[in-house]
């Protein structure tokens, strides 16, 4: 069973940039297709990026597209998200997520993932 566990959340201002960071261990990581979420208190968790096994295929909220890029490195067992021209409506609890799969799959339901970190706080001040 993987351990997923996520850094590099914090305080920026409007239009800065932060990276994220999700380590996996417990298993094997170029078996996982991984995604990154994102939950303001009181709404649901929403898919922000995923991204294969392989790093061939991705895919992106139409609210992040062309500002945030997912990216993996399986032989540090991480996967990222670096973040650009921040906003402050991006303010929220951003979590990555894994769920093994075969050949190029991505997904972006929520319901897919069996494996969760524990997320970490991302500030877009204004």
């Amino acid at each position: 069973q993987v351990q997923l566990v996520e850094s590099g959340g914090g305080l920026v201002q409007a239009g800065g940039s932060l990276r994220l960071s999700c380590t996996a261990s417990g298993g094997t990581f170029s078996r996982y297709a991984m995604g990154w979420f994102r939950q303001v208190p009181g709404k649901l968790r929403e898919f922000v990026a995923a991204i294969s096994r392989n790093g061939g295929r991705t895919r992106y909220a139409d609210s992040v597209k062309g500002r945030f890029t997912i990216a993996r490195d399986n032989a540090k067992n991480t996967v990222y998200v670096q973040m650009n021209s921040l906003k402050p409506e991006d303010t929220a609890v951003y979590y990555c997520a894994a769920e093994p799969t075969i050949g190029s799959n991505v997904f972006i339901e929520e319901y897919t993932y069996d494996y969760w970190g524990q997320g970490t706080q991302v500030t877009v001040s204004s």
